[in-house]
This record gives C-alpha cells, structure tokens and sequence, in this order.
C-alpha cells in the first residue's frame, strides 16, 4: 500500500512539474469553446421586409357596428360560434414579461395583452375568465390564424400590408418605438455602435427590418432567436453583444435584469392590433368594438397603470382608425 501511495504520489509531482512549465514548448491548456447559443438559433442574412409592401394603410381597420351583448350574439356569427364552444382561444406569448408572461408564483400567464384578451372574452360571454390562452411562438402568430389553432391572436402582433394577405386585424391597440438593449459595461450607447457586433432578435419580426436598414458601418451580425427569454439568456452570458425591438419587451427584460439598459434614441415606429382570421371580419367588427369601450370606459388606461406604470406614464389609447 505505500508503494502504491508513493508511486500516486511521484506520478501527481510529475503532472505538476508539466503544469508548472517543465515542458515550455507544450501548447497551453485551453477549454473548448461552447456555443451557448439556445437550440434553433441561427445566423439571419437578410431582412424580414415585413414593411416593404406599402399597398396599404396597415393600422386601418374594419369600423364596429351596433355593439351585439352578451347572450344577444347574432346566430350564425362568428361570435356565436366561439360562445358555443365554450371559450374564446387566444394565442399569446408566455415568454414578453409586462404583455405576456408566465407569472412563477402562480403558473398563470399575466400582462397587458392578456388583460386586453380577458376583455374581449368579457364582451363575448359576459364572463372574462370564459378564455383558453395558447401560448404560441412569435413567428407563428400568422399560422396559428391560418390553421384555426386560435380565434384571435394579442401577441404585440404588428399589422402590415404582408400580413393583411393572410390575416385581419384589429384597430391599433398600442403604439410604441423601437431602441436597443445592452449590458451596462457594453460600450454600445446607441444603434449606431452597433458595427461588428451580435445583436438578437425574433426571425421574421417587423423590429429586425431597422437592424437590416442600418448603414453598412453600424450593421451588426443578426442572430435569430425563437423568443425574447432565450434571447435575454444569450444577452447575460455574452453571446450576444445587443437585443433591439419595441421599448416595452426590452424594459420587460431590463427589469428581470438590472445590469441592462436601454440606449439610443427611436429606430422605428411601432404598433400592435389583434390578429383574427382573414374571413371572420364579423369578429373584427366586434373586436374593434371591444377596443372602443376599453378606449372610453378608463380600462386601458388601469391596464396601463396595473402592468406598464414602469415604463412611465402614458399619452394615452392609440385613436382608431377605421377603414369603412
């Protein structure tokens, strides 16, 4: 046994000698480098061009009727139909802290856009809590309409003209601009030092057409990331250098992490409606209708004040604008 004990030892002595440089034209130790990029991220050559059809006026929507009531919905309407099956389906993200997220403490999903859901749900059935939330991935807010997963989709969806080929829209609901998210030790004061670096953003969303639209100068390397938690996960371990998209998301991630900022001045001008099936324009009458009430009757403003006060006060509820 001490044999062995001393042999374990003059061997450690060995290795350490190596370590301490016994053998100087030994190359140094270095750990294999990691990628810890979340699983589906990827590098995005090209923008989205989500704006690039100007055809239409995207914030334009489809003017509200005679507001129908609870238990007087018209028979065979759309409205009809969802108040028969017995909950109002709604995507959402569960990932946006402040519009959409799944609160820990309870395991329920909160926010903005979902007290803006439960509102809709009060209109149709007389009762908010009559909805079923389907958390969906932010680029497929589009195909869920498409595929009839969800009624309607309040996700910080942005109407475009692109869009409209294959979904409706609400009236405006909120309007916001885009800035820029970074470690507080970065260097990066605004979009214009964003040369050379790895920003991140959701793949085929509006915000990435201004990352794209920067001069070749301050155009940073764009990695697509599937939802604003990963990309936040990215942002702390340095794998990205930057996160740009609308001001509430990214004070959504800034405030679950207090050694981020947001920097630089308004990249674009944003804006968010609810999603609803291009032939439901039934619903899209009544929905707007719904937004009209929120408007008037003070419950955007008390949404506002209950799950965006961090953001500062507001100017208010976007106008509508009605198209018919």
């Amino acid at each position: 046994m001490k044999t062995r004990m001393r042999v374990l030892l003059l061997g450690a002595v060995a290795l350490l000698a190596a370590a301490c440089g016994s053998t100087p034209d030994a190359a140094p130790f270095r750990l294999p480098v990691e990628n810890r990029l979340p699983v589906g991220a990827t590098v995005l050559n090209a923008a989205p061009n989500q704006r690039a059809d100007q055809s239409c006026d995207p914030t334009a929507s489809l003017r509200p009727g005679a507001q129908p009531q609870p238990g007087a919905l018209p028979a065979g309407s759309t409205m009809a139909k969802i108040v028969a099956g017995g909950a109002l389906r709604v995507g959402v993200d569960q990932n946006q802290f402040l519009f959409g997220y799944r609160n820990p403490a309870t395991g329920e999903i909160e926010g903005f856009d979902i007290d803006l859901a439960h509102e809709i749900a009060r209109d149709l059935f007389g009762d908010p809590a009559k909805i079923e939330l389907k958390p969906i991935e932010s680029a497929n807010r589009a195909k869920a309409l498409v595929d009839n997963q969800v009624d309607i989709v309040v996700q910080n969806f942005t109407p475009t003209c692109a869009r409209r080929q294959d979904v409706e829209f609400s009236s405006v609901y909120f309007e916001t601009d885009q800035r820029v998210l970074v470690t507080k030790t970065s260097g990066i004061h605004s979009a214009a030092d964003l040369g050379g670096k790895k920003v991140c953003g959701i793949p085929n969303s509006t915000t990435l057409d201004a990352v794209f639209a920067l001069p070749d100068s301050q155009r940073p390397t764009v990695i697509g990331i599937q939802n604003w938690l990963d990309c936040l996960t990215a942002l702390q371990q340095g794998e990205v250098d930057a996160a740009s998209t609308d001001l509430p998301l990214l004070y959504g991630l800034k405030i679950q992490d207090p050694n981020l900022e947001v920097v630089g001045g308004p990249m674009a001008q944003d804006f968010y409606a609810v999603g609803i099936q291009k032939q439901n324009t039934d619903l899209v009458r009544f929905v707007n209708g719904v937004l009209d009430r929120v408007r008037a009757d003070g419950t955007w403003q008390r949404i506002y004040n209950q799950r965006l006060s961090v953001m500062g006060p507001s100017n208010g509820p976007p106008a509508p604008k009605y198209k018919d």
